[in-house]
């Protein structure tokens, strides 16, 4: 990468950091009413891909399946997740949103795109559509690169460790 891609790659970094910042403190402020991002991850997801065994569900949030036990826990007991046996292994289990957390669901993405489309609202429609495209874009080469960015996280810990 030549001295102007770095710098733009610097740019680019410099406003996820922004983004981060503020979705950090977006999240803190709705844990506040009630649900924690991680929960609500959980919930939305399940909400749109349907029932899901909790690996599955681990697998597509990038997570640890011991890690959304709690969270999952605590969706059974709000009503928004309920667990029920799988029809073609009964052993296992499936959770998926009940009616409570599809309607919360849907809520909150509905206030959601409110909150956007009026962040956006005196961008010309061009503007509006490129970014999108281009969102969409930087999104799936970010989550397409993970597991390699992941794989670097931890090679640069343990080196440290090492030291």
């Amino acid at each position: 990468m030549d001295e102007t891609g770095l710098a733009q790659a610097n740019e680019i970094g410099m406003a996820l950091v922004r983004l981060n910042r503020a979705t950090a403190c977006m999240a803190a402020q709705s844990t506040k009413l009630g649900i924690d991002k991680t929960s609500f991850t959980l919930l939305a997801t399940l909400a749109h891909t349907g029932p899901l065994r909790s690996s599955a569900l681990a697998e597509a949030v990038h997570s640890d399946p011991s890690t959304i036990s709690r969270q999952v826990a605590q969706l059974v007991k709000d009503g928004l997740v309920e667990r029920t046996a799988d029809p073609v292994d009964g052993r296992a289990t499936l959770l998926a949103a009940t009616d409570s957390g599809r309607e919360l669901f849907l809520r909150h993405r509905d206030r959601r795109n409110e909150m956007i489309a009026s962040m956006v609202s005196d961008w010309p429609p061009e503007d509006r559509r490129q970014f999108a495209t281009l969102l969409h874009r930087f999104v799936g080469a970010y989550e397409e690169h993970m597991p390699g960015l992941i794989a670097e996280l931890v090679d640069y810990a343990r080196s440290g460790v090492e030291k």
